[in-house]
């Protein structure tokens, strides 16, 4: 029997029991689905961070205060002040770092805002125009504060869209005043909606001169200047960044008079963020792409269970087709051929359930900050039907060889 007979035969068994057939793939389908759904999701949303992390700006360098390296790991900054204002205008000037060439210190503060009747708690970001430049906001309507406005201490505020729409609802902010900790801020621009959620979206923040922060939000002390959160530089072009994080190291250990090892800050790119953020993404996709494959070994027992009865049903049939001269391998690849059968059907109707599960998802989310749109890649198409048909192999094997072996007097006999 060649390829093309245990084909049609394999498709006239699946014709001739329907229902039996439709539940057997049943686990193939839920499993190829869920493998497809969860793992577009998880691709999704992994290049949703990969965007709002590039839409942040190129060319980025972060500086953050008080980091260690323990056994080559970063860890967190913590809550120590290490950074000040008057090392964000050393790194600015060029003589020190000729590869930088944009840089805004920040120094954060959380404030709740009142206006009128609604109020909320936000973070209040001080920063400098030039990080409306590096980080690429844009504003929906209004202005940007000015290094005027930054040297007069100016009670000006430029607001995220979550933060507009939460406190005005609608009406016009521009040239109204907002309350901060009791403190009158003039809105003189909103910026246009970025997405994502919590206080590190642009979106939920407020902007305002990082002297006016310093003067009347949060100032503190550090090595004899003005603490500031971080700092944040751009370098002159992409190539130059290793460079740039060189001088920035190299002008921050001269300063802050380091002779050990050991930083009391840490420099990292922007492209050192997207890698982890990928890592962890990546992982957490493999994760549930993997629990949802469980359901891929469930389907296969399922098929090995019908397949064992199916043997037994078709016991005179396949004595008849030895007496008349089937072979071994015939008979085996018969049944193989159907075992295989059910589980290519099952993941082709299964690939279909799982893209309309990441599209089902996508629009759930379309209108929520945490929007995800689905990416059905080909690699996830080719894991999951190459799982199911590998299980549909697997597990066919033995009743195919059970029924390969019967021996054709005792396959004559069976009632």
């Amino acid at each position: 029997m060649n390829i093309r007979e245990s084909l049609l035969s394999a498709l006239r068994s699946v014709r001739a029991n329907k229902v039996r057939s439709g539940l057997t793939m049943l686990g193939i389908i839920i499993g190829v689905g869920a493998v497809i759904g969860l793992m577009s999701i998880g691709q999704g949303a992994q290049a949703q961070i990969t965007e709002q992390i590039q839409s942040a700006g190129s060319n980025l360098i972060y500086i953050m205060p008080g980091a260690t390296l323990q056994g080559g790991v970063r860890q967190a900054a913590g809550t120590m002040q290490t950074l000040t204002y008057e090392d964000a205008q050393a790194i600015a000037d060029p003589n020190n770092c000729p590869s930088i060439s944009l840089v805004s210190p920040e120094s954060d503060s959380f404030a709740q805002l009142v206006y009128k009747g609604q109020n909320m708690n936000s973070r209040v970001s001080g920063v400098t125009p030039n990080l409306a430049t590096m980080s690429n906001l844009q504003l929906q309507e209004g202005e940007f504060f000015t290094n005027a406005q930054v040297t007069g201490r100016s009670l000006v505020a430029v607001l995220g869209a979550n933060v507009a729409q939460t406190l005005f609802n609608g009406e016009d902010p521009i040239g109204k005043s907002i309350r901060a900790n009791n403190v009158s801020l003039r809105v003189i621009g909103v910026l246009v909606a970025k997405g994502g959620g919590g206080f590190g979206s642009q979106d939920d923040q407020v902007y305002v001169p990082i002297t006016a922060v310093q003067s009347y939000f949060a100032r503190r002390e550090a090595r004899g200047g003005t603490a500031v959160s971080q700092i944040v530089a751009q370098a002159v072009d992409s190539k130059s960044v290793n460079e740039a994080m060189d001088e920035v190291t190299a002008l921050l250990r001269q300063r802050h008079h380091i002779m050990t090892a050991d930083n009391d800050f840490t420099v990292y790119s922007q492209a050192e963020i997207l890698g982890v953020a990928n890592q962890v993404t990546g992982v957490l996709t493999t994760f549930l792409g993997g629990i949802a494959a469980i359901s891929l070994l469930v389907g296969g027992i399922g098929i090995m269970n019908i397949m064992l009865v199916s043997v037994t049903e078709r016991t005179r049939e396949i004595g008849i087709r030895k007496a008349v001269g089937a072979k071994k391998r015939d008979i085996l690849a018969q049944f193989l051929t159907e075992a295989m059968l059910l589980s290519v059907l099952g993941g082709v109707i299964g690939i279909v359930l799982g893209w309309g599960l990441g599209q089902l998802v996508s629009t759930l989310t379309a209108n929520t900050s945490s929007a995800i749109k689905s990416v059905v890649s080909f690699d996830s198409v080719v894991l999951a039907v190459g799982f199911s048909v590998a299980v549909g192999l697997f597990f066919g094997i033995y009743p195919a060889w059970r029924a390969a072996s019967l021996h054709p007097i005792d396959a004559l006999r069976y009632e």
